[in-house]
């Protein structure tokens, strides 16, 4: 069974959200504070997080940078915040999604379903189809492990949310062909996936703060003005 972990202080929203989620057959483990969710998400596996953003103890911004820092699976953002720079800082963070207050429950599993099927298909497919001879991407000091799903910058491994990864992924598996953000956001997030294209931008410059030494001057990800972007191999 799938377990899903919901870390939120009110808890009106935390049963509403668990009960929709156990009915569509997830297991749930809900926690109260930032400290007690970065506990159970470093220790525990789970399918995906779902994290308010004003929490005590650790807010949700500082929790989904940590949880970042040792775990891939997919992380929604659930907030009453509806400010752009909320949503994408949330995004820069590592977070894969970020859900506005009020809500509808149907709508937030139907998110949840979304991220851990496309999570889960994605992998699957780099385990299952890719030759071993060709597990591994590398080009210049950039190394891409598929299997793993680790990147590593001169010999040093880089943490990517499953997001950022499956986009460069793909672009260095395609090296030298341009997409457009709209091409990209289908790909990767998927054609019924609701969302901004301006979410791949946030993807993109975050994945260059982790593997470019000159974001500026990028060596691997190449902005095409006015059409958009390609992997320079």
């Amino acid at each position: 069974m799938r377990k899903i972990l919901i870390v939120e202080d009110d808890k009106n929203i935390s049963t509403l959200e668990k009960d929709y989620l156990e009915v569509d057959g997830y297991e749930v483990t809900v926690e109260k504070n930032g400290n007690a969710g970065l506990k159970a998400a470093t220790e525990n596996d789970f399918s995906l997080v779902i994290l308010d953003i004003m929490l005590p103890g650790m807010d949700g911004f500082e929790l989904c940078k940590q949880i970042r820092l040792k775990k891939n699976m997919p992380i929604i953002l659930v907030s009453a915040r509806n400010e752009e720079i909320d949503k994408i800082k949330g995004l820069k963070l590592g977070a894969d999604d970020y859900v506005v207050k009020p809500f509808s429950p149907a709508e937030l599993v139907a998110r949840v379903n979304a991220h851990i099927e496309r999570y889960e298909l994605l992998t699957a497919a780099i385990e299952e189809n890719a030759p071993k001879e060709k597990n591994v991407i590398k080009t210049g000091e950039l190394t891409i492990e598929k299997l793993s799903r680790r990147v590593l910058v001169e010999g040093k491994e880089v943490t990517l949310t499953s997001k950022e990864f499956d986009l460069l992924l793909f672009l260095a598996e395609h090296p030298n062909v341009v997409y457009s953000k709209n091409d990209l956001f289908d790909r990767i997030w998927g054609e019924d996936s609701l969302g901004e294209t301006s979410t791949v931008t946030v993807h993109i410059n975050k994945v260059r703060e982790k593997i470019e030494k000159k974001v500026s001057d990028p060596k691997y990800i190449e902005t095409v003005w006015g059409v958009g972007y390609r992997f320079k191999d």
